[in-house]
């Protein structure tokens, strides 16, 4: 039987650990009411919660009822803790949301709304305190639906009532409700299960009154969840044990684990703002790869206490040991990838050490922490030569301190907390990164777009796995995520984009993983350096009450903070203002409330996310943030020249790269259905891959001689081209210059048969000298055409260019070598095939199409005018060392194509100079012969003598 997981959500002082004491001992698994202001309540077990009494961490008790097993969870109700109470949300079945009579809907109760909206967890609400004088059931009831929505029912009204109420909240349950006049407990289950209906209860916890009420109402509407028998986990909560054990809080989703079994997922590198993803102190790199390790105990945690056991089954929450590579929000065996919080610190601290700190040491001390707490985001930065960490508030700075001190002895302080900025782009934009240090070589295009605020950011590739193999485009996407990104602003994260993998290249023998993270890094940067930049400030979400007499002057207030507000319906002598401001504007301002109301006011704010700054000039020059000095984070790019990389700055970059860019112009095409707004050429970018070719020759000619110095080249021979009525030709230096052929007069004109006979001689003398060498599946998977119908059929697209390649070469009289990949066929020896008039090659195993072809072209390109169609970028180089010519795959089409004009031009001009006469209608031979009578070459009587001698 598996378990169920329940936790117990409020606002601070809402009464939320008294609930949990009083659910304990009324299910008998503790014999004592525990209370916290007499500081010994059962969960609350580390000293500083009986101390401020609070709670900071989430508590793990068990408890029976009715013959099921239930696992309750207790979480932090402050706000400064709230990022430990959403990951707790991660693995609930159930949740009991109090709300606090006394006080109502809070605005922090708004955002656990929210969040067990995010999650999908069906909740229960019980409406503490309700003791207290002044406290009305019916207009908290009304407050509920009207802050949390109608699906809020009072279940402890009489029958009929409540079924009305619950047959609203769903239509077939409505239907059957009006023919039956009933609703079974069944459609209550499935409705509070699927978030249609939120059963609320009413009583004080302290009394122990209405509690037992809300027990046999989670008794009865909840329901066992199934799991599938293949194991899956989900992590939650890293922590440590008195003796300083690493422990793996877990729920197990799928199967069930067992002690000493092999646990496996993938090591995430730690995010940095402040550089690449590595303890910079140190010089230690958290590279990103698997690992596995082994569990060495399963711990079942009943408050300070537990008990080890050899198995758990699916639904259960447990504590592991044995692992060191987990981390909060991780998904293990079947369960889904990491789950990133919603919840993130607004302010940064200055960590200040006490004189004479090891900082490796201490850097490494908290690193202890930041697992625990993984939004504290613990960094070194660089530039300003300080330790810094993001935290919720200054609650959590003085539980940081004591917490501190207590592990490890160290007496820090923290400096006055700073607002946490963010970067974003108005506008799509292309970056580029490459990376080519001598035998490192890595080139990666980036397509930058906008996105929603809140969106964070988004990663995906469209680039063909033609261009760039699936799994270096994995490792991208992997750099993509693994680090904070700074901006150009202030060096901010960046946030709310879309970054997409359009292009990309790798070589063969000289690339490895760190090359693309080289590559990446700076393509995003290059690409920020190129765009609009946009900062972005944290914004709250308030709601002020306050006497109506005064609503002038909170108005003027809100306006001087850059606030945007709402003046909503009055609430009796009570006036209601809702809206956004700045956090930087709003962090004191309850304290104002509280002065200038005579502490009537009542202000609740909630964070409403990252919206453009309301003093961005201000917060820049305060910064003085220059990102051409952020060493960590280059802008620029690296290239090799004479055997050694240089760095190239951003805005020189897309003049040496080796890939064609997406072309953005800044001309936007409107965005429809909300989808962003981008230029229509990065929307095709977005369709398609970017074809790997560079603009022309000449280009290529000048980024060989930036990297290897000036071509030193054969002498070709010298080519000079005719232009006649009725063909075109090539004259090779060293002949006569005269068309000459069997019959010819002084003059060294074309004789009636010299023409053609010079053109095909000439052809032949041409095709003992020139060879064309072409990348069979480059330039398939290059020509639009050919690339189609490889994805029908690729035997099709091999048999059309053979064909295409066949007619080029019966004209050109060229020797045509076609070259295809077979080097990942097993055990293959190779193959050339002769196809009409062109050589077929087949590469053998473990020999590319670009291996081949520079082999042949090292032997022949000395002898022989070689000719290589690729559109590899890194192939052209090479091929450029060897003296031979070159032409892209675009140049190659565009020749065939200007062949296929000649050959119809020839055509139709040679029937327009024949004319309709008998002549064009004889044999070849006898036209011959009746011309050379006609123009007095020879006579009649000669003529027939040679056609007796023939």
């Amino acid at each position: 039987m598996s378990k169920t997981v329940l936790g117990i959500l409020a606002h601070v002082d809402a009464g939320k650990t008294t609930l949990s004491e009083s659910i304990l001992y009324l299910t008998g698994s503790i014999r004592k009411l525990g209370r916290v202001d007499n500081k010994d309540a059962f969960l609350d077990t580390y000293s500083l919660e009986r101390e401020r009494g609070i709670t900071i961490f989430s508590k793990q008790a068990e408890i029976e009822m009715r013959g099921r097993s239930y696992t309750l969870l207790d979480t932090p109700g402050h706000v400064d803790f709230s990022a430990e109470m959403e990951r707790t949300l991660q693995v609930l079945d159930y949740a009991v949301l109090v709300i606090s009579g006394a006080d109502g809907v809070q605005g922090h109760t708004q955002t656990l709304w929210r969040l067990l909206a995010r999650y999908e967890v069906p909740t229960f609400i019980f409406v503490n305190k309700m003791d207290q004088n002044g406290t009305d059931r019916r207009a908290l009831m009304e407050e509920i639906r009207q802050r949390l929505g109608d699906s809020c029912i009072d279940f402890s009204e009489e029958a009929d009532a409540r079924n009305e109420n619950l047959a609203m909240c769903n239509e077939k349950v409505l239907e059957a409700y009006l023919e039956k006049g009933t609703v079974t407990d069944e459609q209550v289950r499935r409705m509070i299960t699927g978030r249609k209906v939120f059963p609320c209860f009413f009583g004080s916890a302290l009394k122990l009154t209405g509690v037992q009420e809300l027990l046999d109402g989670i008794a009865k509407w909840t329901e066992e969840k199934q799991y599938p028998e293949t194991f899956g986990a989900r992590v939650f909560k890293i922590a440590r044990d008195a003796q300083g054990g690493r422990l793996t809080y877990m729920k197990i989703t799928g199967g069930s684990l067992k002690v000493k079994a092999q646990l496996r997922g993938h090591i995430r590198r730690r995010q940095e703002a402040g550089g690449e993803a590595e303890d910079t102190l140190s010089g230690k790199d958290a590279s990103a790869g698997e690992w596995e390790e082994k569990v060495n105990q399963i711990r079942i945690y009943n408050g300070t206490k537990f008990e080890t056991v050899d198995a758990a089954s699916a639904g259960t929450v447990c504590a592991v040991t044995g692992l060191t590579q987990t981390q909060a929000g991780d998904g293990l065996g079947a369960e889904a990838e990491q789950v990133v919080p919603l919840l993130e610190p607004v302010l940064t601290y200055r960590v200040e050490l006490p004189e004479g700190s090891d900082l490796h040491k201490v850097l490494h001390q908290l690193r202890q922490l930041e697992e625990e707490e993984p939004e504290l985001h613990i960094v070194w930065d660089d530039i300003s030569g300080q330790m810094l960490v993001q935290l919720m508030g200054e609650i959590q700075t003085e539980i940081l301190q004591q917490m501190i001190h207590e592990r490890f002895g160290l007496e820090v302080k923290f400096g006055t907390g700073q607002i946490v900025y963010k970067e974003t782009i108005a506008a799509p934009v292309e970056g580029v990164g490459h990376f080519e240090p001598l035998r490192h070589y890595a080139e990666v295009h980036l397509l930058m777009e906008t996105l929603e605020a809140g969106s964070g950011l988004v990663f995906d590739t469209v680039c063909s796995e033609n261009m760039l193999d699936r799994n270096w485009q994995r490792l991208i996407l992997t750099h993509l995520e693994e680090k904070v990104h700074r901006g150009v602003l202030m060096g901010a994260p960046i946030t709310d984009m879309r970054i997409t993998l359009i292009a990309g290249r790798a070589h063969q023998k000289h690339t490895e993983g760190g090359d693309f993270r080289q590559a990446t890094y700076r393509a995003v940067r290059q690409g920020l350096q190129k765009a609009e930049s946009v900062l972005l400030e944290p914004y709250y979400r308030f709601r002020l009450e306050l006497p109506q007499r005064l609503v002038g002057h909170a108005m003027t207030d809100i306006e001087k903070m850059s606030g945007r507000f709402e003046l909503g319906e009055n609430e009796g002598e009570t006036a209601v203002l809702t809206g956004m401001a700045p956090v930087s504007e709003m962090r004191e301002y309850q304290k104002d409330v509280a002065a200038y109301t005579g502490g009537t006011g009542r202000l609740f704010c909630t964070m409403a996310g990252y919206y453009p700054c309301h003093n961005t000039e201000e917060v820049l020059v305060a910064s003085a943030y220059d990102p051409e000095r952020d060493l960590a984070n280059p802008t620029g790019s690296v290239f090799c020249a004479h055997g050694a990389g240089f760095v190239v700055p951003w805005y020189e970059v897309e003049d040496y790269m080796h890939l064609e860019g997406a072309g953005l112009d800044g001309e936007t095409a409107g965005a429809e259905d909300g989808d962003t707004v981008m230029t229509a050429k990065a929307k095709a970018a977005r369709s398609r891959s970017i074809a790997p070719s560079l603009a022309d020759d000449k280009e290529l000619e000048a980024i060989f001689v930036r990297t290897y110095g000036e071509i030193k080249r054969r002498k070709p021979q010298k080519e000079r081209t005719f232009r006649g009525a009725d063909t075109s030709y090539s004259e090779v230096s060293g002949s006569s210059g005269k068309m000459t052929g069997g019959l010819s007069d002084s003059s060294g004109k074309g004789s009636w048969r010299g023409g053609k006979k010079q053109q095909e001689n000439r052809r032949q003398a041409t095709a003992q000298e020139s060879y064309l060498l072409v990348d069979g599946y480059n330039i398939i998977f290059a020509w639009e055409d050919l690339h189609e119908l490889s994805e029908h059929s690729m035997d099709a697209a091999r048999n059309k260019l053979m064909e295409t390649l066949s007619n080029y070469q019966g004209y050109t009289s060229q020797r045509v070598i076609l070259v295809f990949d077979a080097y990942k066929v097993e055990g293959f020896p190779g193959e050339v095939t002769k196809w009409h008039n062109i050589d077929v090659v087949f590469t053998k195993e473990a020999e590319t199409a670009d291996q081949y072809i520079e082999k042949t072209a090292h032997a022949i390109g000395r002898k022989y005018k070689v000719t290589v169609a690729t559109s590899d970028g890194l192939e052209q180089v090479i091929i450029r060392s060897q003296g031979c010519l070159l032409m892209s795959a675009r140049e190659l089409r565009q020749e065939i194509e200007r062949i296929k004009v000649e050959i119809r031009r020839e055509h139709l001009e040679k029937n327009q100079e024949r004319g309709n006469y008998l002549l064009n209608y004889l044999p070849e031979e006898e036209a011959e012969r009746m011309e050379a009578i006609r123009q007095g070459l020879i006579s009649a009587d000669e003529a027939d003598a040679d056609k007796r001698r023939r």
